[in-house]
C-alpha cells in the first residue's frame, strides 16, 4: 500500500476551514487564526481565487504551518495547490486520480468519508486522515461504529456541522481532528471576530485534550 504524506504532528489538532475567504484578507485572516494556536489552515476552491490566498498565507506564515486547500475535487486542482506553496488538500469524497496526483507532490491528504467502503477505499489510496463528513449527520455513534472495524493507526477526522462543543463527543470515540468551518469563518466576519472564535476552539481543544506544549 502507498501512502501520502503522513499527518504532521500539530500542536492541535484542529483545521482552519476559510470558506469565501477573499484575498485581500487572506493575510490577515490567516494570521490571526495560526497566532491563536490553530496550525492547520485550509482554503476551499469554491472561495474567490483561493489559489492566491493560499499562496499568500503560505508565504506569511512559519514553515511549520499545515495550510492547503478543501473541496479539491481534480487532479488539475492538486496541481494548482502545489503551485501556491500549499501541503494540505482536503476533499469532500474519496477520487483516485486525485489521490494519486498528491502523492507524487507528497501531500498531506485527508479525504471525505461517509461509509466502510468509501473509507477502506481512502486507505488503500494511501490517505494520511480521513475526513468523517458529514460529521453532523453520521455523529459520534456513527463514527464510532466505524471506527471499530479500521486499522487502529488511522487518524480520524471529524468536519461538516462540528464546533468547539463537540471536542469531548468526539474524543470518545476515537476523533483526533476537527474541521471547523462556519463556527470558526463566515465571509463578512471581521478578523477580531474570527481571532475571538479562535481562541475559543483552542481554550475548547485545551480543555478536552490537554494544552499543547
Amino acid at each position: 500500500m502507498t501512502e501520502t504524506a503522513p499527518f504532521p504532528k500539530l500542536g492541535r489538532g484542529l483545521v482552519a476551514i476559510l470558506r469565501g475567504l477573499r484575498p485581500d484578507e487572506a493575510v490577515a485572516v490567516g494570521q490571526a487564526v495560526f497566532e491563536a494556536g490553530i496550525e492547520a489552515i485550509e482554503v476551499p476552491l469554491n472561495s474567490p481565487e483561493p489559489f492566491v490566498s493560499i499562496a499568500s498565507i503560505v508565504k506569511a506564515l512559519p514553515g511549520t504551518a499545515l495550510v492547503g486547500a478543501g473541496t479539491v475535487l481534480t487532479s488539475g486542482d492538486v496541481d494548482g495547490l502545489h503551485k501556491a506553496g500549499g501541503r494540505l488538500l482536503v476533499s469532500p469524497n474519496i477520487d483516485a486520480k486525485v489521490m494519486a496526483r498528491a502523492m507524487k507532490y507528497g501531500m498531506v491528504t485527508m479525504p471525505g468519508v461517509f461509509t466502510p467502503t468509501e473509507a477502506f477505499q481512502a486507505i488503500r489510496l494511501g490517505a494520511s486522515a480521513l475526513k468523517f463528513f458529514p460529521a453532523s449527520v453520521l455523529g459520534a455513534a456513527g463514527i464510532a461504529a466505524m471506527r471499530a472495524v479500521l486499522p487502529a493507526r488511522t487518524l480520524v477526522g471529524a468536519v461538516g456541522g462540528v464546533s468547539d462543543k463537540d471536542f469531548v463527543g468526539y474524543k470518545a470515540v476515537g476523533v483526533s481532528v476537527f474541521g471547523l468551518g462556519s463556527s470558526l469563518f463566515k465571509p463578512g466576519m471581521s478578523v477580531d471576530e474570527v481571532a475571538t472564535r479562535a481562541r475559543t476552539a483552542v481554550t475548547a481543544w485545551d480543555a478536552a485534550f490537554g494544552a499543547a506544549p
